[in-house]
């Protein structure tokens, strides 16, 4: 687990990734061709500020108390009514943020380099799976399970579908590097896409 510092330190990266997104502004070059390195920032600014969001969530799926029946906290592993409710809000939020970064990287349009319509359809395609990975979870906790081991297997796929969507976004951008070369460049230059770099190295 984290020390505080390291929080810290993720807090603040956090910061910074919002305000070089807010730099890069709202553009919307959906459909456009852009320059690499204008691509790499905005792709990484967005996938930078979501998964801090989703680690966010993450941490507090795990840590967060339930309240028992008479208004007092209990823990998690003993109240399983309110242990899916957290989950369940947990992909709420998830969701939400996802949505939103599919619509930030959509709207980067496709980098100005040999392979970057196939480099933007790759993340784009990783954006809308984790989307609907994350919806499906968030359905299958409307299933009554039929017994407590069910249940159990239940909430462990949809928290786990938050984590795969983290380590998958950060699988395609090693892919689209090796995809192509000039991407690869651009974003070693990319303060946003260090800054991402440097906080999967942390995790």
């Amino acid at each position: 687990m984290r020390s505080p510092l390291a929080w810290i330190g993720v807090a603040v990266g956090i910061v910074v990734l919002l305000v070089a997104t807010a730099m890069i502004g709202n553009r919307d070059d959906s459909g456009e061709t852009v320059p690499a390195g204008q691509w790499a920032q905005s792709v990484c600014g967005s996938i930078g500020v979501w998964r801090g969001q989703m680690e966010s969530i993450v941490d507090e799926v795990r840590q967060a108390p339930a309240t028992g029946s008479l208004g007092t906290e209990e823990p998690q592993s003993q109240t399983p009514q309110g242990r899916t409710a957290v989950v369940r809000e947990g992909l709420e939020r998830g969701i939400q943020a996802t949505e939103s970064l599919v619509t930030g990287i959509g709207n980067a349009g496709a980098p100005d380099t040999d392979q970057g319509d196939a480099a933007a359809q790759q993340v784009s395609s990783w954006a809308d799976t984790s989307l609907a990975s994350l919806e499906k979870a968030q359905d299958s906790l409307d299933e009554e399970a039929d017994t407590p081991q069910d249940a159990i297997a239940q909430l462990a796929g949809a928290a786990g579908a938050i984590r795969v969507a983290i380590l998958s976004g950060f699988e395609t951008m090693h892919d689209v590097a090796l995809l192509d070369p000039e991407l690869a460049a651009a974003a070693n230059e990319s303060s946003t896409c260090q800054e991402l770099r440097e906080e999967q190295g942390s995790a």
